[in-house]
């Protein structure tokens, strides 16, 4: 592990969903519902259907991990943010993508935790609820 908290990322041209899950911390059923929110998560498929991520889908999982966990964004704050760094600063919009937030308040690290808690949880029935309307 490296000292940010996830497995350092060995050098591959492709991953599957279990070793992206255990490189990023974060669970396959999370990767799979990002997958339909973050148009550029686009893992390609190996003939036998298993989603293979790139390095660039690697990177992408662990900036939208960052972008939600960390600095706070929704999901679709982080959907626009990534797809305004995608496309690079226009000279129609603005150059700041985001307004400015308030940096969260450190308080104790049971707080940290319980924040982390309640957005795995709110991804995890985000997903939940997406699997029970696709069928």
């Amino acid at each position: 592990m490296s000292s940010n908290g996830h497995q350092e990322i060995t050098e591959k041209n492709l991953y599957r969903i279990g070793e992206v899950s255990r490189i990023t911390d974060t669970k396959p059923f999370v990767l799979r519902y990002w997958e339909t929110e973050f148009p550029m998560l686009q893992p390609v498929k190996s003939p036998k259907g298993h989603r293979l991520y790139r390095r660039k889908d690697v990177d992408t999982v662990l900036l939208i991990k960052r972008l939600l966990y960390d600095e706070g964004f929704t999901i679709a704050g982080a959907r626009r943010h990534l797809r305004d760094i995608s496309e690079g600063p226009s000279e129609a919009a603005p150059h700041h993508a985001e307004p400015k937030q308030a940096p969260p308040r450190q308080t104790d690290p049971a707080t940290n935790i319980s924040r982390k808690v309640l957005l795995d949880l709110r991804d995890s029935l985000r997903a939940f609820l997406t699997l029970l309307e696709s069928e």
